[in-house]
Order: C-alpha cells, then structure tokens, then sequence
C-alpha cells in the first residue's frame, strides 16, 4: 500500500507559505507516494491547484487529514489538529515545541510520529534540511528591503546635478544566517554596513561580504552555532560600547533570536531614543519579543522621528520562494524516511533521532520531557 502526503491550507492569517510545491511533489510521486492537497492550499503562494499535476485535491481538510500518512505544515499545529489527524500519521513542520507542550501528549495518544524542522540538528549532513536557516535567509533580505523602504534616506551614493547624495549606515546585530544575508542585501543597494556579533569566528565571514565587523569587547560563544546568553556585567557592557555607535548610523537592522527563548534585549529604550531623527530600526526577532525594547511585534512605531518595526512571519512576504525552499527542505527530511516506497523509521539515525517529539506514543524528545539530552 503506497504512502500519502497530505498538505491542508495554513490557518494563521499572517501565512501564506505553502508546505509542499508542485515541485517537490513531483519528486515524492517518484518514489510511489501519492501527495494529496486541500483545495487552494497553494494559491496564496502562487501555486494554484491546477499546477499541482498527477495529486489530488481534495474538498476539505478532514478529507485529507483522514488518508495522509505522512502530513507537511508550515504553522505549528494545535491539539484539534492532532486530534484531526489519522491515527499513526507521521507529521513534519514547524512544531514550536517550547510552548504549549500539552498538545504533544495528544499527538502521544494517537501514536503520531511528530517531527520539528527548528530542532533539525546543525551538522553538514543536515544542511539541506535546515529550514531555520532557509527562512531566515528571507528573513535578512526582506528585513533589509523593509529598512530602505521606510527609510527617508538613498542606501546607496548618488552623484546627480543637484549634489552628491552620501550613503546611509546600516549596522547589522547578529551574523546568523539573517544577518548575513541583511548585510549582503544592504551591501548590493549600496550602504555602508557595519555588523556585530558576539561570536568573534563570525568576523571573518561579515568581512568577506565588505562589511566592517564591529568588536565591542564582549565574547560570549554558545553550543549549535548560536551564542550564549551574556552575563548582567557583559549586557552591560555591550550596551554601553554599542550606545555611542548607533549615534552613527542610519538603519539598525537586529536579527539575535535563538529558537525557543525570548530575543535578548540589546537596544536599551535610552539607546533608541537617542539615535539621529530620521533612523529607522528593523527588529527581525520581534517574534521573540524583538531586541529592541521599545519594540512592539507586529506594529510600526514612530518616537523621536526615529522609526522602530516589528514584523511578524517575515518570510511569508516572500511567499513563493520561500515555499520552494522550505518543500525542498522538508523533500531532503523526507528522503530519510523512504524506504524503497516504504515509510520507515531508523532511529539510529542522529537526524531523525534529533527532532522527533513524539513516536511510539510517548514523549521522546528532552525539550519535552525535561530530560538533558
């Protein structure tokens, strides 16, 4: 009997990323697997039903959630979901598994096997997994394009009849995957830019771009390629060395998030406030509570005529190529539980072994159950 993959309309009113492309579902009919989708669900991506050829589509997304054996999402899922789904169903998504743990133990009782992209383990093997990184790549460009945008000065140097016109300063906060991508974006609309990171192996590769690396003296090098988080003494003294340079700049762009903890608070309300009139601040990790305190996520606000923007689900804006690398994604995910035609599990295998939450109708994953991994 030949797998299904299932793929439903995203019900968060800020998604419009679709789960599987017509793409990538042309590559799992390859392997014998039938893909069946809820009617329009690609549509806000520009995907319509029409280019999904050789799958079905389905009416509704009981329909759907009642054959699939293996179900695709971008939103993390509610415990109505869980409970919607087929008994044994194998899910594969964005899981948010810090907050509201309570669902899982539903997904526990109906013996699904539940997979979370964000804890997809950093290693060169998983690289094409890594969905994180994928979506914060949009993240850092849209983000930039959102700063010059709203920005009332050019990015770049204009020499015209009226004058030269000198180029806006942009500093990048965080050299994770958003912000290298910030920096590379800002770079080809021509700004000077400047990046900081508490991680100082990251110098080298904000340098490579054209960027300046700024080193205010505080080093603070964590587990999984993210930092750790800073002593009161070293917040402090980040704060106060990056207080006197945002008096420099033009556009502040952060983008410090590590999955699963509120975004550090690097930009004091005071630093804000006192940045030249005119500036604009994008916080990319708004979701987390941004890392600016004077960010309200979701919202543009405007004190001192300096701009500060929270945008939530950022690469939902850019709908259709974020869709396609995140169904290449979790195409590569899905390759590993592939089995000749077969869906199989090999639970030696560190990838799948890393970001399962649930199998066997139990919790397994330490973020649930409180275990150290």
């Amino acid at each position: 009997m030949s797998v299904t993959v299932g793929v439903i309309n995203e019900t968060n009113e800020l998604e419009r990323r679709v789960a599987i492309t017509p793409e990538v579902a042309a590559k799992i009919r390859k392997w014998g697997w039938q893909v069946v989708l809820e009617t329009r669900a690609g549509e806000a991506a520009g995907f319509p039903d029409s280019d999904y050829t050789d799958c079905e589509i389905a009416p509704s997304a009981d329909a759907v959630l009642k054959q699939a054996d293996v179900i695709f999402r971008v939103s993390p899922p509610d415990a109505a979901f869980f409970q919607a789904a087929k008994e044994g169903a194998c899910i594969i998504g964005f899981m948010s598994p810090f907050t509201d743990q309570e669902r899982f133990k539903v997904a526990a009782e109906r013996k699904q096997v539940v997979f979370a992209v964000e804890l997809i383990p950093r290693t060169t093997r998983a690289q094409a997994m890594d969905a994180l990184s994928s979506q914060a790549s949009i993240g850092g460009y849209k983000g930039t394009l959102i700063a010059a945008n709203e920005s009332p000065r050019f990015f770049p140097m204009l020499t015209t009849a009226a004058g030269t016109i000198r180029p806006s300063h942009v500093l990048v906060i965080g050299a994770g995957v958003a912000g290298l991508q910030a920096i590379a974006t800002a770079k080809r609309l021509g700004a000077i830019v400047t990046a900081y990171d508490v991680r100082p192996e990251t110098a080298e590769q904000v340098e490579s771009l054209g960027a300046k690396f700024l080193d205010l003296g505080v080093q603070a090098v964590g587990e999984g390629g993210y930092a750790r988080a800073l002593t009161p003494e070293e917040l402090e003294q980040q704060r106060q060395a990056l207080k006197d340079f945002l008096n420099k700049v033009n556009v502040l762009i952060t983008t410090a998030a590590v999955p699963g903890r509120p975004a550090p608070k690097i930009v004091t309300a005071d630093m804000a406030k006192n940045m030249k009139t005119g500036s604009v601040i994008v916080d990319l990790a708004a979701e987390g509570g941004g890392n600016c305190e004077l960010t309200e996520p979701g919202k543009t606000i405007e004190i001192n005529g300096i701009k500060i923007i929270g945008p939530l689900n950022v690469p939902a804006t850019v709908p259709m190529d974020a869709s396609l690398m995140y169904s290449r994604n979790l195409y590569n995910f899905s390759s590993l539980l592939n089995d000749d035609g077969k869906l199989h599990f090999n639970w030696e295998d560190e990838i799948l072994a890393g970001c399962v939450l649930t199998h066997d109708g139990q919790l397994v994953h330490p973020v649930l159950t409180g275990e150290k991994s």
